[in-house]
């Protein structure tokens, strides 16, 4: 295929038409095992496309030291794409070890692991997710929105939504250390029930098996899938596709799932459901070989609007509503959870508070602020309750604001000039509420 004088655009046609082919020919047979894939993720219009990907996502450099900058402005792209497709076509590429980093949890002093691959690595896991994402659709299940293409956590949350109005307990469920406990025999078990590739395979095997660098030290962990990786949130998904499988196939009537790759809750409309749904998941768990974080796991009654449960950024909660009639009745809302709230406020004061931006004009601040803005009302703007959460981060903002407008004013009180500010602002700041 001759692809220099085709553009990103026809090439990225190209290839997601390839991906739905195969997702229809896996939907045609759900028996059907795939046993001629690896020549194809080196399609130059796959490639390509894995390529463009990686580069939109601007990620670090892995243990190699090679970033993105490197191959656009020094290697090139076109000799970086030409090697790695004769790497993949004559069977020598190997990846490297993931570079281990760690980045603080959200609202927590403890910090989570992150395995960063060479931005090589990454190409070809996109490439390979490419091919064998649309094969797996359609294994997956309703109940399952996170990391898969057009779904997201907004339709989570409807789900949860629709789910409140006809039960009353919530099962919230966290999974102790999933993604570092992945039974990798399991895994590939289940890969090969759609796959038998032994190339792709042993690619997949090869990168669970690459081992992790920590400060110029080799780890070759037996378990898990290095989170960071471009392939993990698939192979997280599989894996807990059993659950939903076996969930669908068999508990169906006890409650509805609601999974967001290792997070999940089950919607039951008695506490006796609940307490069995606990006990099942126990057991679902048991069997591969990951455990449930009893301490952080809860049921919660949401009859009314007592108590309410975290999931995905959100914290939700029946409040009360007022029929015609005068009759109270109880709905679901989401509203920013807690370490939500304290994550926007810090977002925001690392954007303007600094001492090396004092020299900046408020005026400054508002492209960046801005776009901020946008990406969080976007995310938590979704039920009428959040409005008041929200308001709140929009003070919060304009606080910041004048507080820094004093302070390049040598001005000690640092309320006063908000009506100056406010003008200033009028018309160019955005509001999340």
């Amino acid at each position: 295929m001759n692809v220099r004088n085709m553009t990103n655009a026809v090439l990225k046609q190209r290839a997601e038409r390839f991906s739905t082919t195969l997702y229809h020919c896996a939907k045609a047979n759900p028996k059907r095992k795939f046993h001629a894939l690896y020549d194809k993720i080196y399609r130059p219009d796959i490639l390509k496309t894995a390529w463009l990907r990686v580069k939109s996502n601007n990620g670090s450099a892995g243990i190699d030291g090679i970033t993105i900058d490197k191959i656009v402005n020094e290697i090139g792209e076109r000799q970086f794409l030409n090697g790695l497709y004769r790497k993949l076509k004559m069977q020598t590429y190997r990846p490297l070890p993931v570079r281990r980093v760690w980045i603080p949890k959200a609202n927590s002093e403890k910090m989570r692991p992150l395995g960063i691959p060479t931005v090589e690595d990454r190409v070809v896991q996109q490439a390979v997710k490419f091919v064998i994402e649309p094969i797996f659709e359609t294994t997956f299940k309703d109940s399952s929105y996170g990391f898969r293409p057009k779904r997201s956590a907004h339709q989570a949350m409807k789900a949860i939504r629709k789910a409140s109005q006809k039960n009353y307990w919530v099962v919230d469920v966290d999974i102790k250390g999933y993604f570092d406990n992945i039974n990798h025999r399991k895994l590939m078990l289940l890969v090969e029930q759609k796959i038998s590739d032994k190339r792709i395979l042993a690619l997949i095997r090869n990168w669970l098996k690459a081992g992790v660098m920590i400060d110029g030290s080799l780890e070759l962990p037996e378990l898990g899938s290095p989170q960071g990786g471009v392939i993990s949130p698939l192979l997280a998904n599989i894996y807990l596709n059993v659950l939903d499988q076996l969930w669908e196939k068999r508990f169906k009537h006890l409650g509805t799932l609601v999974r967001y790759a290792d997070d999940l809750v089950v919607m039951t409309r008695s506490k006796r459901d609940a307490m069995e749904t606990w006990s099942i998941l126990k057991g679902i768990f048991h069997k591969l070989e990951i455990e449930m974080n009893e301490e952080k796991s809860r049921m919660v009654n949401i009859w009314d609007d007592k108590d309410g449960f975290d999931f995905l950024g959100f914290h939700n909660r029946k409040f009360p509503r007022m029929k015609k009639g005068g009759k109270i009745f109880y709905f679901m809302e989401h509203i920013p959870k807690k370490a939500a709230m304290k994550k926007m406020r810090s977002k925001f004061r690392e954007y303007i508070s600094p001492r090396n931006r004092l020299h900046w004009d408020t005026l400054d601040f508002i492209e960046g602020l801005n776009r901020k803005i946008r990406g969080f009302k976007n995310y938590y703007k979704i039920s009428v309750m959040a409005i008041r959460w929200l308001t709140r981060i929009d003070w919060y903002i304009r606080k910041l604001l004048i507080h820094h407008y004093n302070k390049r004013r040598n001005n000690r009180n640092k309320m006063s000039n908000w009506k100056t500010v406010a003008r200033l602002l009028e018309g160019r700041l955005l509001k999340l509420a």
